[in-house]
C-alpha cells in the first residue's frame, strides 16, 4: 500500500472519530423543550440547549401578502384595532439558532435586552423586547401588529413584542409560551386562576413559583397586557446567544 493510501485511510479514521465524538456530545433535549413545536431541531450540547427555527409563524398574517406562502397563509387584517396600519415589510424565511443555558441561573448584572430577538416562542417565532427601533416606545408601532399581534422588521423578521394571541388562544394563557435567551421560561398572563399585571411581577417581569412544567419551582416570566409586556429591566439570568 502506498503512502497516499495510508494517508487517505488515516484521514478517514480521524474524520470518523470526530464525527463520533460530536454525536456523543449531542443529546436529546428534556421534554419541556420538545414543546417548541416550531423548531426544526432541538438538542443539548454541553451546558446549552440549541433551538433552530426558520421564524415563520404557523398562523395567517396580512404580512404574508406577496410572499411565496401567500396562497395559504395570507389573511387580510381582521383584528379589533381601528388604528391598524400595515407596515411595508413582509415575512421572510430566517435561519435562527437560539443557544440557551440548560440550567439557567440569575445574573447579578441583569444585562439589558437588545433590539432584535430576545427569546423564542413555541411556534419558533422570536420574542422582541418592549421597544421599537431606536428604543422608542411601542405607542405607534403597536398599530402595525397583525391579527395575532406580530409584525415583520425591514429585514423580514416576523416577531412578537407583546402577547402572541395565536398561542394563547390555541394553547392557553396559563401555559408555557417559550423561553428567553437566558433559559428562563415564559408563561401567559394567567396563574392559579388569576390574571397577572406588571404590578404582580418584579423589575424583570417575572417571579419564582411552581409551574406545571417545573413543579419544584423556577423563576419565569409572564406576558401581560400592560407594558413592558414580556420582559422588564433586562434578563433575569445570564443570556445565551443567537446566530442567524
Amino acid at each position: 500500500m502506498n503512502g497516499l493510501a495510508y494517508l487517505t485511510i488515516g484521514l478517514g479514521l480521524i474524520l470518523t472519530g470526530c464525527s463520533d465524538k460530536e454525536d456523543e456530545e449531542t443529546t436529546e433535549a428534556p421534554d419541556v423543550y420538545q414543546k417548541i413545536y416550531g423548531a426544526s431541531d432541538v438538542y443539548v450540547q454541553g451546558d446549552y440547549v440549541y433551538i433552530k427555527s426558520n421564524g415563520l409563524p404557523d398562523h395567517k398574517s396580512v404580512y404574508y401578502e406577496g410572499t411565496q406562502w401567500a396562497s395559504t397563509k395570507y389573511q387580510a387584517y381582521n383584528g379589533t384595532n381601528t388604528n391598524f396600519h400595515q407596515n411595508p415589510n413582509v415575512i421572510g424565511d430566517m435561519s435562527y439558532t437560539f443557544k440557551i443555558p440548560l440550567s439557567p441561573s440569575v445574573d447579578a448584572n441583569h444585562e439589558s435586552t437588545p433590539l432584535g430577538p430576545i427569546g423564542v416562542a413555541l411556534n419558533g417565532v422570536p420574542f422582541f423586547n418592549q421597544y421599537a427601533a431606536g428604543n422608542a416606545a411601542l405607542t405607534d408601532e403597536i398599530n402595525s401588529f397583525d391579527t395575532y399581534y406580530g409584525h415583520p422588521t425591514g429585514g423580514s423578521q416576523y416577531h412578537y413584542h407583546i402577547e402572541p394571541t395565536y398561542l394563547t388562544e390555541t394553547i392557553g394563557n396559563d401555559e408555557l409560551l417559550g423561553f428567553l435567551l437566558d433559559g428562563f421560561p415564559v408563561y401567559g398572563s394567567m396563574e392559579n386562576g388569576t390574571e397577572l399585571t406588571s404590578d404582580d411581577l418584579d423589575a424583570y417581569h417575572g417571579h419564582t413559583d411552581a409551574t406545571t412544567d417545573y413543579p419544584d419551582g423556577i423563576y419565569h416570566y409572564h406576558i401581560t397586557s400592560d407594558d413592558p409586556y414580556i420582559n422588564g429591566a433586562g434578563f433575569y439570568g445570564s443570556a445565551g446567544t443567537l446566530t442567524q
